[in-house]
C-alpha cells in the first residue's frame, strides 16, 4: 500500500519550492554491486521510484501544471535527471536541439454567409496542429480542386496555383492529395492568404478507403502564420460549390519553434562497442504533468539506473531521457540520425518504457517476432530474443502479457527504421484503448474503460480527480487495485523488476541477439583502430 509519509509529501506538494520538490524526492543511492537480477530487482524498490514520480509531480504543479518540451517544467526535470545521474557516477551529455512546439488553446469555425452555419470542432472540423493563431473572416477561394473522380489532386502543391493574386486577403479552399499539408498551407500563406481550409482528397472507394473521405486530422509539421482547419472531403465539396462563400475561423494558438534537449548517460565502463541502450521519453503533453506518459518509465528507469550505478558489466550500459517525443519523436529520431554508422552499430539493442503504470492496464510486451500477426510486422532480427526475456520474467511472476505492436507510436521507432536495423523490445500498459473483457480476467479493472482514463489530459497527476477525472471510475479503480493517483502501483512494480530483468540481463550478456550485417560492415569501414567513443552520444 501507499505509505503514510508519502500520501502527506502529496499534500504539500503545492505549495513546496523547487529545491523543497527535489529534496522530496530524496533518492536512494545504489550502495553495493547489484551485479545479479535477483540483488538488482530486490534493490528496484516501488518506495525509490515512486520518490521519483513525487519529484515530476511536483516540478510539474510548480512549472504551471505540465512538464512539456520547451517548457519550464521539462528543463526542470531534465536537471533533476542529470543531476542524479551525474552524482551516480556516469557519464551526462545533455543534447540540445530546436523543434516544433505546438499547443492548442481553442478555436471556432463558423459560415458567416451565404448561410450562418457554427461547426462542432471535432466533427465537422479540426484545427490542424501547427495552425497559427488568428481570427479571421473572408471569403473562401478554391485552389485547383479536384472534385471530378479519380481526383488526383495537387491542390496547393505548387506557387503557381496561387497566380494573379488568387487568395490574397482571402481563406484558401485546399485539397488532400500530392504533397504534405504544411506545404499546401505555407504556399497558400506565401500567396496572401489569411486563413486555410484543407478539404480530404475524396479519392478511391469510400468504404475501403474511408481515411481519404472523413474528418481530415492533419498536421502542418512545422508552424505556420495563418489559421488552418481540416473538413471531410463532403464539407470541401459543399464549399467550393457554394456561391459566396465566406467563413470565420478563429485560432487559439501556440505554433513556433522552440529549445529542448535528450539527456544521456553512460557507464563509465563496459564494452563501447557493445553497448545496451534503455530511454523512455521525458516530456508531457503541454497540458499535463503526465504521471504516467510518461514519469512512470522515466522514474522506473531512472531508478534502475541508480542501483546499477556500481553494477560493472561487461558490456556498456546507456540511458536516454528523451525530448520532445509528444511532438513526433522529434528527441529520440534527431539522436539517432546524428551517429555514424559505426555508433549505430555499437548499439546492440535498444529496450524502450513508455506509459508503464496506466491505471487500468494490461501488461504489454512488443511483439518482437510478430507472433500476433498483427499491425506493423516483427522488429529487426534480435527483437524476439528481446521479446523471450520479458516473456520468461512474467512468466516467472505468473502474469499473462499481451503483444504490444510495434506500431512507431513511440522512441524505438527510429531505432527500428529499416535504414537503422537495431533490434528494440519494451514495455507498455496502454493509452486510449478500451480495456476488454478478457483483459479484466487477466488484469481486474473496469472492461470498456481506457487502459489510461487520463491519457493525454490534465489529470494524468498524481491527483486525477482533482484535475477533471471520472470521480466514480478512479473510485472503482481504487477499490480494486494499490493505486496513487493516476499511477497504477501493481503495474509500475511489476514492470520496475521487469525493467531492471532486462536490462541487467544484456548489460552481462548479449550473446543471443544476433550480429547485423549492416553494424559489421560499419565497424569495418570505420577502420581497423576503431574501438568506439566512451562518453559519446
Amino acid at each position: 500500500m501507499v505509505s503514510r509519509t508519502v500520501r502527506k509529501t502529496l499534500a504539500v506538494i503545492g505549495a513546496a519550492s523547487l529545491v523543497g520538490a527535489l529534496a522530496l524526492a530524496n533518492p536512494a543511492q545504489a550502495t553495493s554491486n547489484n551485479n545479479s537480477v535477483r540483488k538488482l530487482t530486490n534493490a528496484v524498490t516501488l518506495a525509490g521510484v515512486l520518490r521519483h514520480e513525487i519529484a515530476f509531480q511536483a516540478i510539474g504543479s510548480l512549472s504551471g501544471g505540465n512538464r512539456g518540451s520547451g517548457l519550464a517544467g521539462y528543463d526542470r526535470s531534465a536537471d533533476y535527471v542529470a543531476t542524479l545521474m551525474r552524482l551516480a557516477g556516469y557519464q551526462v551529455t545533455r543534447q540540445p536541439f530546436p523543434f516544433n512546439y505546438f499547443e492548442e488553446f481553442g478555436s471556432s469555425f463558423a459560415q458567416t454567409a451565404p448561410t450562418p452555419t457554427t461547426y462542432v470542432s471535432g466533427t465537422d472540423y479540426d484545427l490542424m496542429d501547427y495552425s497559427g493563431p488568428g481570427d479571421v473572416t473572408a471569403a473562401v477561394v478554391g485552389v485547383d480542386l479536384a472534385l471530378d473522380p479519380p481526383r488526383n489532386s495537387t491542390s496547393g502543391c505548387e506557387p503557381e496555383d496561387f497566380a494573379g493574386g488568387l487568395v490574397t486577403g482571402k481563406i484558401a479552399l485546399l485539397q488532400r492529395g500530392t504533397c504534405p499539408f504544411g506545404t499546401k498551407v505555407a504556399n497558400a500563406e506565401a500567396a496572401g492568404a489569411i486563413g486555410a481550409i484543407v478539404m480530404n482528397q475524396g479519392n478511391g472507394d469510400p468504404v475501403a478507403n474511408v481515411d481519404r473521405y472523413n474528418l481530415l486530422l492533419g498536421t502542418l509539421g512545422a508552424p505556420v502564420g495563418i489559421p488552418a482547419v481540416g473538413v471531410a472531403y463532403a464539407t470541401g465539396e459543399q464549399f467550393a460549390n457554394t456561391p459566396g462563400l465566406t467563413v470565420r475561423i478563429t485560432a487559439d494558438t501556440t505554433s513556433e519553434v522552440r529549445q529542448t534537449e535528450n539527456v544521456i548517460a553512460e557507464s563509465k565502463g563496459g564494452d563501447p562497442r557493445n553497448v545496451v541502450m534503455a530511454g523512455a521519453h521525458l516530456d508531457s503533453e503541454p497540458d499535463t504533468v503526465g504521471i504516467n506518459d510518461n514519469a512512470s518509465g522515466s522514474s522506473a528507469l531512472l531508478e534502475v539506473a541508480l542501483q546499477m550505478a556500481k553494477t560493472k558489466t561487461p558490456n556498456k550500459t546507456r540511458f536516454a531521457w528523451w525530448g520532445a517525443e509528444e511532438a513526433n519523436l522529434v528527441g529520440s529520431t534527431l539522436y539517432v540520425n546524428t551517429l555514424t554508422p559505426a555508433q549505430q552499430a555499437d548499439i546492440t539493442l535498444y529496450l524502450n518504457f513508455d506509459m508503464i503504470a496506466s491505471a487500468n492496464y494490461m501488461l504489454g510486451v512488443y511483439d518482437g517476432d510478430d507472433s500476433a500477426a498483427e499491425g506493423a510486422g516483427a522488429g529487426p532480427p534480435g527483437s524476439a530474443q528481446i521479446e523471450a526475456v520479458f516473456q520468461d520474467f512474467f512468466a516467472s511472476r505468473g502474469k499473462p502479457t499481451r503483444a504490444a505492436d510495434f506500431s512507431g507510436r513511440s522512441d524505438y521507432g527510429p531505432f527500428i527504421a529499416p535504414a537503422v536495423g537495431i533490434p528494440a523490445g519494451g514495455l507498455f500498459t496502454g493509452a486510449e484503448v478500451p480495456k476488454t473483457a478478457q483483459d479484466v480476467i487477466d488484469y481486474g479493472g473496469v472492461e470498456g474503460a481506457q487502459y489510461d482514463p487520463c491519457y493525454h489530459d490534465p489529470c494524468d497527476s498524481l491527483f486525477p480527480v482533482r484535475n477533471g477525472a471520472d470521480a466514480a471510475l478512479y473510485a472503482e479503480l481504487d477499490r480494486q487495485y494499490d493505486m496513487l493517483g493516476n499511477l497504477n502501483l501493481e503495474a509500475l512494480d511489476i514492470n520496475s523488476d521487469a525493467m531492471a530483468t532486462a536490462i541487467l540481463t544484456f548489460a552481462l550478456d548479449t550473446s543471443s541477439i544476433p550480429e547485423r550485417t549492416t553494424a559489421a560492415a560499419a565497424r569495418s569501414a570505420a577502420g581497423p583502430f576503431y574501438i568506439g567513443k566512451e562518453g559519446s552520444i
